[in-house]
Formats: structure tokens, sequence, C-alpha cells
């Protein structure tokens, strides 16, 4: 496996410990449908989170955050009305993104709650 791939891995990993230790039950993980992947469901409450997880070895680039552009947005968002759909879920959606990162070799964690939103 190449090695950005081993470290989304890693990210994800770490991500759905931090959701679950901040009370968030993980539906799925690489949930797929059509061109779309979800990293992450998750709900808490009456709250589904839909997360996308961005894994960066430095932040000399940019932002993990900073690489969610439009089109990815447009995939998530048919994604996840199949996933309300088909699961018949009466839930408030919400677009999170967990950025992965590493700062003086150790990795930081940023939550963002709302990240996007769709019409």
């Amino acid at each position: 496996m190449a090695e950005h791939n081993e470290l989304g891995k890693l990210g994800e990993e770490m991500a759905v410990q931090f959701l679950q230790k901040n009370g968030y039950d993980i539906l799925e993980t690489n949930w797929v449908f059509q061109k779309a992947e979800i990293d992450i469901i998750a709900q808490k409450g009456t709250v589904l989170a839909i997360i996308e997880v961005k894994t960066r070895s430095t932040v000399d680039f940019g932002l993990p955050q900073d690489f969610v552009k439009p089109k990815k947005i447009q995939l998530l968002v048919k994604a996840v009305n199949e996933y309300v759909i088909s699961n018949d879920l009466e839930v408030e959606v919400r677009f999170d993104i967990i950025s992965v990162y590493k700062e003086n070799n150790q990795f930081k964690i940023e939550y963002l709650e709302d990240a996007f939103f769709y019409f």
C-alpha cells in the first residue's frame, strides 16, 4: 500500500476513535454510492454527521480542510441523500470535516462541525 494511503487510513482510524470518545455512534466507514465515498457516517442524538476526513503529514501547503472541493461536496450530498432515503431515517444531516495533521512529530485533530452547506 502506498505511504499516502496508509496515512489516510491512519487518519480515518484516529477520527473514528475521536468521534467515539465524544459520544458518536459510528454507523458506517467508507460507505460508497456511485462515485462518492463517505469516509464516516456517525450519529449523535438526532444528528447524522457526514464526516470527510482529510489527513496530511504537514500543513506546509494548507490545512487539510482546504482540500474539500465543490465537486466532492456535490458527490457527498448525492450519497447522503441515498443513505438517508434507503435507511428511512428521520435525522438532521450535518456535514463535518475532521482534519488530521502532523505537527512537531505528533498528530493533531481538528473537528469542524457544519463545515459546509448544500442547497
